[in-house]
């Protein structure tokens, strides 16, 4: 391991900035990786609440390389940074900004990295019915992800927020082919919907570090040969995922998720292949009772 020593004029720094951000493992996950291959960079967290003015200071400092984004800050940083992909500004979330000598280049792991973890679970989406709760950041990715890349037969929204539900259900019907349902989340709505739901996304903080004890989904919503996904990492397994484990169901982790999208970050923070099982160590270790 690198000592503090090392770092010098020449270090490149990448940040995290959220708001809570005292749960996230991005530091760990990502210095694991620098130390592994020897790279000059070093990796902190930062509570932001004025994004605007964090984006500043990145563009101001010339070391300052990538930056990793997370809630509640993935819709609303997009408006700040220089340059997108079409399909980023359509999904209308980011989770990673690299800065190229002052030029704020965004773009989003998270969808990618999602998808790549369901593969991962054997789980086939074709001709499949998904139900997703939460309309927010991390949300957006996954659903546009899923719906580009995957022949699914319905696509679910539920969320308590009308806006950013309505938001989202209208961008997915103009901006892709999949079939978008959406309503409120009420006890009535999410009833009905888990009965025919084969895969249940859960997007929302219901469930995370400290508040470990809650669920948005009663256990007896689930149906025989239904996949939950749990978008939440922290801790490693919710009490929605050990619920719909006793119950016999297929879970997938968001550590899964997690560590596909931060993979893909530290790649384009280096330019290098990132060390993943040695990321994927660093994680488990840090998350495992």
């Amino acid at each position: 391991m690198r000592k503090i020593t090392s770092i010098g004029t020449g270090t490149k720094l990448c940040a995290v900035i959220g708001n809570p951000i005292s749960h996230s493992l991005s530091p760990a996950i990502h210095n694991a990786g620098f130390d592994a291959l020897d790279l000059d960079f070093v990796y902190v967290s930062f509570r932001v609440e004025d994004v605007k003015n964090a984006l500043a200071g990145m563009r101001a400092l010339e070391n300052f390389r990538g930056m990793s984004v997370t809630i509640p800050h993935k819709i609303a940083i997009i408006d700040l940074v220089d340059e997108i992909s079409d399909l980023d500004r359509h999904i209308g979330s980011i989770n990673t900004i690299i800065n190229e000598n002052g030029k704020l280049i965004g773009l989003g792991t998270d969808g990618p990295g999602a998808l790549k973890a369901i593969f991962e679970a054997g789980v086939n989406l074709e001709g499949q019915k998904v139900l997703m709760l939460g309309s927010g950041g991390a949300a957006r990715a996954i659903a546009y992800t899923i719906a580009h890349n995957a022949a699914i037969t319905k696509l679910t929204l539920l969320d308590i927020d009308a806006a950013m539900l309505e938001k989202l259900a209208s961008d997915l019907k103009a901006g892709t082919n999949a079939p978008v349902c959406s309503d409120m989340l009420t006890d009535k709505t999410l009833s009905s919907n888990m009965k025919e739901a084969d895969l249940v996304i859960h997007c929302t903080p219901v469930g995370m570090h400290p508040k470990e004890d809650v669920s948005l989904v009663p256990k007896d919503l689930f149906k025989t040969g239904q996949v939950i996904f749990d978008v939440v990492y922290t801790p490693l397994q919710t009490k929605l995922l050990k619920e719909a484990e006793a119950r016999g169901l297929k879970t997938i982790s968001g550590v899964e998720m997690f560590i596909n999208q931060a993979v893909l970050q530290f790649e384009r923070f280096t330019g290098v292949s990132a060390p993943e099982e040695i990321m994927r160590k660093v994680v488990m270790e840090r998350l495992s009772p």
